[in-house]
């Protein structure tokens, strides 16, 4: 088989290791930087070029689109499903996944356990209390809508540090969460690594002393975890109603029960494998094995 990946970056952990387990597997590995592809809309021959040449005879694609890539990212994946390509990831998953809101009302309609969230798109002061009030007060957590790997996430301790930074966010004209602290997970949450329907991979990240966020770029840990009935079943669920092949599923565990932070779409394999010694791109390069005639529809 031909499998594209779509990076930007080929000095990435998970893209070389993507590439390596396919090329253990026999398969020719293409890296496409999604951002310097051109996109060809023809009636009945939508086509990709990339360095000024056709790409062609592709057999499926591995989408790793960062997310301040997202729009055009979404488009070139939405082309080569145009082109009858099989997608790990697709499309429309992806756009989904990558909008925090919609993905936690998505969540919220499937019975999913979240934390208490509260979004305003630009509320006045005298509503910010309103806003601080509705989650359970502070402490609590601030979160951009377009963060990642921890950036953009606070932790106010109290309901004046909540309100002056929900008010420095609105001067900048930042779109925003508020969400309920849950104590009792203790600065630690879980990520669990699933692909095509499956649990391949679970870890526990701590945070490192002194920071309340578990993000391993941030110098959290990560320690093998044996998840619960219901860890499992939530993290499935939610996957499933994103629609996505592949994705990394963040949970806090709350006094009552798992709750979803996130559902990453473009997870990063470096710390599940480093802390399971499981090989997550295997099994990744095995699904899109089984799905390579599972061609998408226009």
């Amino acid at each position: 088989m031909k499998i594209v990946i779509l990076s930007r970056n080929k000095s990435l952990y998970s893209t070389q290791r993507l590439i390596e387990a396919g090329e253990n597997r026999g398969h020719e590995m293409l890296l496409l930087d999604h951002m310097k592809t051109v996109l060809v809309i023809e009636q009945g021959r939508p086509h990709i070029f990339f360095n000024g040449k056709e790409v062609t005879d592709v057999n499926a694609v591995i989408p790793r689109i960062g997310s301040s890539a997202t729009f055009y990212g979404s488009a070139v994946v939405r082309q080569f499903e145009m082109m009858k390509i099989f997608t790990a990831v697709e499309s429309q998953a992806l756009v989904r996944s990558r909008d925090k809101l919609r993905s936690l009302q998505i969540l919220a309609r499937a019975g999913i356990g979240i934390p208490k969230t509260a979004f305003a798109s630009s509320p006045k002061e005298k509503d910010i209390d309103n806003v601080i009030e509705s989650i359970g007060g502070a402490p609590c957590i601030i979160k951009l809508l377009e963060g990642t790997q921890g950036i953009g996430v606070i932790l106010a301790d109290n309901h004046k540090a909540a309100k002056s930074v929900i008010e420095a966010f609105m001067k900048i004209k930042a779109n925003m969460l508020v969400q309920e602290f849950i104590k009792e997970a203790g600065g630690a949450d879980i990520r669990v690594f699933i692909v095509d329907g499956q649990i391949v991979g679970a870890m526990k990240r701590q945070a490192k002393d002194g920071e309340f966020r578990s993000n391993l770029h941030r110098g959290g840990s990560a320690s093998v975890i044996q998840l619960s009935p219901e860890e499992r079943a939530t993290a499935i669920k939610a996957v499933k109603k994103l629609g996505l092949g592949i994705a990394g599923v963040d949970l806090l565990q709350s006094k009552r029960g798992p709750l979803v932070m996130e559902v990453n779409s473009s997870p990063g394999l470096e710390g599940i494998e480093g802390a399971t010694g499981i090989d997550i791109a295997g099994k990744i390069i095995e699904y899109v094995e089984r799905n390579e005639f599972n061609k998408p529809g226009e």
